[in-house]
């Protein structure tokens, strides 16, 4: 069976004082039925431009120069707008980080579900609302009913975020694109929100691209595992290819700089530098400016990926050429 989501080589670029800047670059992406694939990296690294790259939605002037974006063997890229408007919400769906910018202030929640559903199924506005009903029941909204005719205003931000995850669940999408679900929620509102997806996902059997910098909730969430770093994706596996046998210098990094496997008082290591403005990235790799392990090649030629078990890939000289082998970093 072949994949549900097959991306190749989408590149998403916006103006820059040299030319167009690659903000998305060659990203290669794929996700089988059922499965949750976590894009994880810095802030700054391209994970959420590369969910709207997928949903269509690049905010002007960027615009999506090459790639193929192949839903079900369809490419999304070549549909019309309103082909793609059919498609955005009834086939794939996403959920924005701050819910309190993605709802209308003005319009009732349950009014926002309510036309979601009516602009991909041909209901009526009650039928539309009793499935509005069954929606924030099914996400664990208390007291639904009440819910329906509250403003955004007047909900907690787990509240809205559920809100946002019945809408996005209104037309029975196959995949759902989940950009940092758990944003701006303390600690108890995330823990409940990501038991909601997993609940979600297993009933629903459908597919999960999680974006995030969280790597808890991606050890807890995720199938596979996809690491980006400045537009790019640097080493690609399975949950245990990624927290056991990291390879690339920079998914090592990301790793050890993790406060759960700190202990009490210990100095967490960091990994140097910031992640560079577009303006500044190097025609190589660019994680070099801030790698130990960078040699000639890496600042000149971009780094082809390396197969380093099955289905677990790297995109990194060093590797290539066997200088990490033993490594301990």
């Amino acid at each position: 069976m072949s994949p549900l989501l097959e991306v190749e080589g989408l590149t998403t670029c916006f103006p820059g004082t040299r030319g167009p800047l690659p903000i998305v670059d060659g990203t290669h992406l794929s996700m089988e039925r059922g499965e949750v694939l976590a894009l994880v990296g810095e802030s700054g690294c391209g994970k959420s431009m590369t969910a709207l790259s997928l949903m269509r939605l690049v905010p002007k002037p960027g615009r999506i120069e090459a790639g193929r974006v192949l839903l079900d063997g369809r490419d999304l890229l070549e549909l019309r707008v309103t082909e793609m408007r059919a498609v955005r919400g009834s086939r794939m769906a996403m959920i924005f980080q701050e819910p309190m910018t993605s709802l209308n202030p003005v319009v009732r929640v349950g009014e926002q579900v309510v036309e979601a559903i009516r602009l991909h199924e041909p209901v009526s506005r009650a039928q539309a609302r009793e499935r509005c009903l069954e929606l924030f029941a099914e996400v664990g909204i208390p007291d639904p009913q009440a819910r329906l005719d509250v403003y955004p205003h007047q909900l907690s931000g787990g509240l809205k975020q559920r809100v946002m995850i019945a809408m996005a669940l209104s037309t029975r999408p196959d995949l759902l694109i989940a950009d940092e679900p758990t944003t701006a929620l303390d600690v108890t509102i995330q823990a409940q929100i990501v038991r909601l997806l997993q609940e979600l996902q297993r009933s629903r059997g459908m597919s999960i691209l999680l974006i995030t910098h969280d790597l808890g909730i991606v050890n807890e969430l995720s199938d596979r595992v996809a690491v980006m770093y400045a537009g790019r994706i640097v080493e690609t596996g399975s949950r245990v290819d990624i927290f056991r046998h990291a390879t690339h210098p920079y998914t090592r990094g990301l790793l050890r700089s993790n406060p759960v496997l700190a202990a009490p008082g210990e100095r967490l290591p960091e990994i140097a530098g910031v992640v560079p403005s577009p303006e500044d990235w190097s025609p190589g790799c660019r994680f070099a400016s801030r790698c130990r392990h960078c040699f000639e090649p890496c600042e000149a030629e971009v780094p082809g990926a390396t197969p380093v078990g099955e289905g677990h890939g790297v995109a990194c000289h060093a590797v290539a050429q066997g200088r990490l082998e033993g490594d301990a970093e």
